[in-house]
């Protein structure tokens, strides 16, 4: 958005976008070098930590480097990891444990922590703000600014008070424009200013698309009988079958709870296939299903993950800024990990700022340093080792697919000498739904396995109702006239919060957005056979409210 408004605006040496542990690290790093620069970060959601949400299984390499002292300052990193089990699930009550020497070497957790990233980023912000940064929760960025030359020069956040029909209400205040020297992105997965960013600078040019997995997680109070704390439980097999990618994870945190969940790669083909109901027949499975007798689910919460790795990263600075953490794509898969990725992306990119800034840069040049200093850190040896995991299961199935990374990951330590690419983009996977097999779901017992909305209740998802619909339709024809006779409209079912129904009246059927039940999860942006869906901020401080994920 670049024409004039009545809007306020306030400057800063450095604008960033997403209070995440990329975000969070970059600030904090900034001020770690020099104390006197303004930085501001901008958070959508409600508070820090309110959108955040991963499994976590937590590597503290990249925050030793950035506090050395974590542990005496207090950072919420009290679980150590005690123990790893692999289990392939053959059925839905078979399932034959992985022995540890047959394990990925970067699948095991030895040295990791169990952790609730949104804890850690809560702890993080509590640093940067110590350390001088101007963190702003609450505020949605909406639109990128650029200059007259088409440099990026900051953004513009969302207003507020603006009604369904587009008119200003009662409680109308224009958003904000922040402007910087640079304005580095850290908005997570799917970011969609980041993909703005990526099509108007051509930034993913030469590289293969993005890949995505959507991870739906629960947490859960269970027996104390039944808990031992610090034990990471993964599984792979059932109920996906061997063309579909993804795998479960239960880990036993503190307090006697747990933290469970499926990914499941969004290269699905199956129309039919309902990702939230694979989640809930997966935690019948007598593996899983052992631990969450007697229990009680207090948290729920889905969100895409990046999996496309070294071969899908975009070019990572364009004139007047830079993309890190998973915005760009920086998730290790292989390794189930990306926030010490996330950190240390960040981390860089502070380097390159200062280093830019110091020199008496004042964001005119773009800093094409950062890209050098990634590719010469461990960060870009992690991705590069692990850069043939998602290829292979893509090529050769979940059972041969692991078979390969263990010869690759254990015996050649990811060096082997070629590097396999995937070029099919996500949203191009689908079957039409007359050839596919129709999948029978059975009904959820409200002990192990429960409906959506009652799963949203629990997210604390809120949107202001009386406002324009973020989800949007490029074309509002396609759901009914293409998408539903050649797919079943897969967005009834790829979308785990209940957002998309296909609703008949008087004879006629129609497309219905429950926007309100959003939980920012990005997959219809994702998936969408047409990519017909363009997934856009709402108000700010809208969206889930996750306690502890």
């Amino acid at each position: 958005m670049n024409e004039p408004s009545a809007r306020e605006s306030m400057e800063f040496d450095v604008v960033i976008v997403g209070g995440g542990p990329a975000g969070l690290a970059t600030a904090c790093r900034l001020m770690q070098l020099d104390s006197s620069l303004s930085v501001v970060v901008l958070e959508k959601g409600s508070e820090i930590g309110a959108h955040i949400l991963s499994g976590n299984c937590f590597d503290p390499g990249a925050l030793t480097e950035l506090f050395p002292d974590w542990q005496e300052r207090g950072a919420p990193l009290e679980t150590a990891v005690t123990g790893d089990d692999v289990h392939y699930l053959t059925s839905a009550s078979g399932a034959v444990r992985v022995p540890n020497l047959f394990v990925p070497k970067p699948m095991h957790n030895k040295g990791n922590f169990i952790i609730s990233l949104g804890r850690l980023c809560q702890w993080l912000g509590e640093q940067a703000e110590a350390l001088g940064v101007n963190v702003f929760p609450g505020f949605a960025a909406a639109d990128v600014l650029y200059d007259a030359k088409g440099r990026v020069i900051g953004v513009a956040t969302s207003d507020m008070g603006i009604g369904k029909d587009g008119q200003q209400k009662a409680s109308y205040q224009p958003g904000y424009e922040l402007l910087g020297k640079y304005t580095i992105f850290a908005e997570g997965c799917r970011g969609n200013l980041g993909e703005q960013l990526m099509a108007k600078f051509a930034l993913r040019d030469g590289v293969d698309p993005q890949h995505y997995g959507l991870g739906i997680k629960e947490i859960w109070d269970i027996d104390p009988a039944l808990h031992e704390e610090g034990k990471v439980v993964h599984t792979m097999g059932w109920p996906l079958d061997n063309q579909t990618e993804g795998g479960g994870f239960l880990y036993h945190a503190a307090n006697n709870q747990v933290f469970l969940g499926l990914i499941v790669a969004l290269n699905y083909r199956n129309p039919h296939l309902s990702p939230y109901h694979e989640f809930q027949r997966w935690k019948h499975h007598p593996r899983i299903m052992r631990y969450l007798e007697g229990g009680k689910r207090i948290a729920y919460g889905a969100r895409a993950v990046n999996k496309g790795g070294l071969q899908s990263l975009p070019k990572l600075a364009f004139p007047g800024g830079m993309l890190v953490g998973c915005d760009a794509g920086f998730l290790n898969n292989v390794k189930i990990k990306g926030a010490h990725t996330a950190i240390k992306s960040g981390m860089l990119a502070a380097e390159s700022v200062h280093a830019a800034l110091a020199a008496g840069d004042a964001g005119q040049n773009e800093l094409s340093g950062f890209e050098a200093s990634v590719k010469k850190s461990w960060l870009h040896d992690e991705l590069y080792r692990g850069r043939n995991f998602g290829p292979a299961l893509h090529k050769f199935g979940t059972f041969l697919g692991a078979a390969f990374t263990f010869v690759d990951q254990n015996i050649f330590f990811g060096k082997l000498p070629f590097t396999w690419r995937n070029p099919d983009p996500d949203h191009a996977s689908l079957l039409d739904a007359d050839k596919a097999e129709v999948i029978s779901y059975p009904k959820p017992d409200g002990k192990v396995s429960f409906d959506r909305l009652s799963s949203v209740f629990l997210s604390s998802t809120f949107h202001e109702e009386d406002q324009p619909s973020h989800l949007l339709l490029k074309d509002a024809a396609v759901p009914i006239e293409y998408n539903l006779p050649k797919y079943d409209e897969p967005a009834q079912r790829y979308c785990p919060a209940g957002v998309y129904e296909v609703v008949e009246e008087a004879g006629s059927k129609r497309f219905q957005i429950n926007a309100q039940n959003c939980v920012h999860c990005k997959t219809c942006d994702i998936k969408d056979p047409t990519q017909n869906i363009v997934w856009t901020v709402p108000e700010g401080g809208g969206g889930p409210n996750y306690p502890g994920m």
